[in-house]
């Protein structure tokens, strides 16, 4: 566990900033290989003494448990503290000292026997809705997979088992490679996941488990668990949140509900063009409706939907890497599950006799942000994105 510790000197996310491309560290792989070379430089200047030999190939970073912690944890200088001779809290602030440097990071607080708590800078979180905006079904398609078993232009060939959940597993792998650069055709790779079977013993048919579930349910069902994992096939459907596929599919029409009536205020997501703004203000006026008065000081902070958001292109990769589409299908129950606490906790519209105002479409943009990247891996997996439920 990462330690706590109070994080100070946050600049909040803030809209509406002017687009920028400056370094922004917002996915944790970015920040992880910003606090890599932040020690090899220390390293470099001798302000730590480390063999070569020592020296990491790369460095765990995630959210950190509690809150007030930061918006990423490290636990490196506990990690290098025996090869360097020096009490891990030292090492900490020997990095901290350099990360606090870097364009994107706000602060670096010590924290416990030498965790480092990383604030981002507003203008992260800024830009990873942007990001996510513009690249729309396109994000998270990245290049090639690093360390991928073929090289460009020699795809990897898959060979599914006979049987319903190799073939929907050998789908959604298929899928998820070609979307991060790695091609595939059939025949080859074996694709053998544990196969279903029901109570009596025997082995469970596509068309008994689309008869008994449906599209969506059966292949998120056989989806889900690790490949080595067993099949828990329910008697039907559920449709309540505790369902991980209907939380999603839940979470994603939330965010189509929340954009619906926006628009029907006049109000539009942060960062819409021009000649879209000019109708929502029509829609606005005739509506009687005004966009507030506040345009400055509006903030938006990193939330656990950001970085699961920021997430999102890392998850990808490993998932091909892995040949592991369940890692993709829990890492969308985890970015539901932060959309529905941001719709409670940030409501991107206004209640009761509630103005719009600027924070609303700042809140916009992130719900929008987190539509899209729950449909692009419902559509990965091959299940639908509803609009409505």
């Amino acid at each position: 566990m990462f330690g706590q510790g109070v994080s100070e000197g946050r600049n909040p996310f803030a809209y509406p900033p002017p687009f920028s491309h400056t370094l922004v560290l917002v996915t944790p792989a970015e920040l992880s290989r910003t606090v890599l070379r932040s020690v090899r430089g220390a390293v470099e200047a001798r302000e730590l003494v480390l063999a070569e030999s020592a020296l990491p190939e790369r460095v765990d970073v995630a959210p950190p448990p509690h809150e007030g912690c930061g918006d990423y944890a490290t636990n490196v200088a506990l990690r290098l503290a025996k090869a360097a001779g020096a009490p891990p809290r030292e090492v900490a602030g020997v990095v901290a000292k350099r990360l606090a440097g870097v364009p994107g990071i706000a602060a670096v607080d010590i924290a416990g026997p030498g965790f480092l708590n990383i604030t981002l800078g507003g203008d992260a979180s800024a830009a990873l809705v942007r990001e996510v905006l513009a690249a729309g079904s396109a994000y998270g398609r990245t290049g090639r997979v690093a360390g991928a078993a073929s090289g460009p232009g020699s795809p990897v060939h898959l060979r599914p088992a006979p049987h319903p959940r190799a073939a929907v597993v050998a789908e959604a792998l298929r899928a998820v490679m070609e979307a991060v650069g790695e091609g595939t055709r059939a025949g080859g790779e074996d694709v053998r996941p544990v196969p279903v079977r029901e109570s009596d013993g025997g082995y469970a048919t596509a068309e008994e488990l689309v008869a008994r579930l449906g599209s969506d349910e059966m292949r998120w069902v056989l989806l889900y668990p690790a490949a080595h994992d067993h099949v828990r096939v329910p008697e039907r459907p559920v449709q309540r949140e505790g369902n991980p596929r209907f939380l999603v599919q839940y979470a994603y029409a939330r965010t189509c509900a929340a954009l619906r009536n926006a628009h029907d205020l006049g109000v539009l997501p942060a960062g819409a063009d021009e000649a879209a703004a000019e109708q929502a203000a029509v829609a606005r006026n005739k509506a009687g409706a005004t966009a507030g008065s506040v345009d400055d000081g509006v903030t938006v902070p990193y939330t656990p939907l950001h970085a699961a958001l920021a997430a999102y292109p890392a998850v990808l990769e490993a998932a091909a890497r892995l040949r592991a589409p369940d890692r993709l299908a829990r890492h969308l129950e985890v970015t539901a599950d932060a959309v529905l606490r941001f719709l409670v906790t940030c409501p991107p519209l206004p209640v009761g006799e509630q103005k719009p105002m600027t924070v609303h479409r700042a809140r916009l943009a992130v719900a929008q942000a987190a539509g899209t990247v729950l449909a692009n891996g419902l559509t990965l997996l091959g299940v639908s994105a509803p609009e409505h439920l």
